[in-house]
């Protein structure tokens, strides 16, 4: 059975998407970046803003049942390449233990304030 999870920001509505899907074992999260979605404001700093994005991630997770734990592959869309060691530690913390597959993408972003954007894919064991 297919489970939609929204996240309540504006984006997801006037672009038609869901902030993640849940099909069968899998949980599907869309890109998310780092804006807090209660007061639609972003901070300045990519690390700040990797934080902000883990956070809105593991927020879906947990409204589809999942968590941190369950992912298995993990995407990173910067628009400066230059930016992504900034954000090791935030990654390290969020899923040093869990250690997904991943690969780092550079790709301008759909807001000029955002300096990451997170997709992860996760598998219920």
């Amino acid at each position: 059975m297919r489970q939609l999870i929204s996240s309540g920001s504006r984006f997801e509505t006037e672009m038609a998407y869901s902030r993640a899907v849940v099909q069968g074992p899998w949980c599907f999260v869309s890109g998310t970046t780092g804006f807090d979605y209660a007061a639609m404001t972003i901070v300045d700093d990519v690390a700040g803003q990797a934080e902000q994005t883990f956070k809105n991630i593991e927020a879906a997770l947990g409204k589809a049942g999942f968590s941190l734990k369950d992912v298995v592959r993990v995407h990173y869309l910067l628009p400066k390449a230059s930016d992504f060691e900034a954000t090791w530690p935030v990654l390290k913390k969020y899923l040093g233990d869990v250690r997904p597959a991943a690969t780092m993408f550079v790709a301008e972003l759909a807001d000029p304030r955002m300096k990451i954007e997170i997709e992860v894919t996760a598998l219920k064991a």
